[in-house]
């Protein structure tokens, strides 16, 4: 049994659609965002970065329980422990690591920036309406969405023409290109992959994990100040 600390956001989804993927059994352990639950001493043991997601695997190596923060590091370690969706050869092994990595420091921030100051800042109080920061993020997010309309082109999937942890740590920022206020009409391949992930049953299975827990924070201080503030 693996117990997953865990909020429905984009870098949540990541280990529950891995998880329902590799068919792994995991217990769900809710760490609101909103109330300061990420900020709990015990929850600090596991992630001390204070983010989630974040597991502890009760079966790790030697047999020994382990825990592991950052969903990046998180899918890796699955991947190795089931010997699934990490790449068939070594070769792909690295263009799956390489796009994971695309993902981790350029789509998640970029996009999750974007999501900050296109959706959020502006219903803060005070609003924070900034023109320049919209600009920046919108425009950067655009950016990395054609390089990864341009890499679809020649491949079914992200890394290749097999489904991987690379599929899975994109396809949620992906999947909120609306909120990020981009366009996939010049970007067909993009829209073509989304469609093919979107429809395998183990995404759809993660993504509905708490999904009515899922809030937008609008109006609500409290929580900004928890998620955007302090600490």
């Amino acid at each position: 049994m693996i117990d997953l600390y865990y909020w429905p956001t984009p870098n949540g989804w990541k280990i529950t659609i891995a998880l329902e993927e590799m068919e792994l059994p995991y217990r769900i352990n809710l760490i609101d965002i909103g109330s300061g639950d990420q900020f709990k001493t015990d929850f600090l043991t596991i992630a001390p970065n204070n983010r989630i997601p974040a597991i502890t695997d009760h079966v790790g190596p030697d047999g020994e329980s382990i825990s592991v923060f950052e969903s990046g590091a998180i899918l890796q370690y699955l991947a190795r422990k089931t010997g699934q969706f990490g790449g068939p050869t070594e070769r792909d092994r690295v263009a799956v690591d390489q796009w994971l990595m695309w993902q981790m420091g350029g789509l998640g921030p970029m996009a999750g920036q974007a999501h900050h100051f296109l959706k959020y800042a502006p219903n803060m109080k005070p609003p924070q309406d900034n023109a320049y920061s919209k600009d920046r993020y919108r425009s950067e997010t655009a950016r990395l969405y054609g390089v990864l309309n341009c890499q679809l082109a020649n491949h079914e999937f992200v890394a290749g023409d097999f489904y991987s942890i690379a599929d899975i740590s994109i396809w949620g920022w992906a999947s909120l290109w609306e909120d990020q206020q981009q366009s996939l009409d010049d970007k067909p391949n993009l829209r073509r992959w989304l469609d093919t992930v979107t429809a395998r049953a183990g995404v759809q299975k993660g993504r509905a994990i708490a999904a009515e827990k899922r809030g937008d924070y609008k109006g609500n201080k409290t929580a900004q100040d928890t998620l955007f503030k302090k600490y």
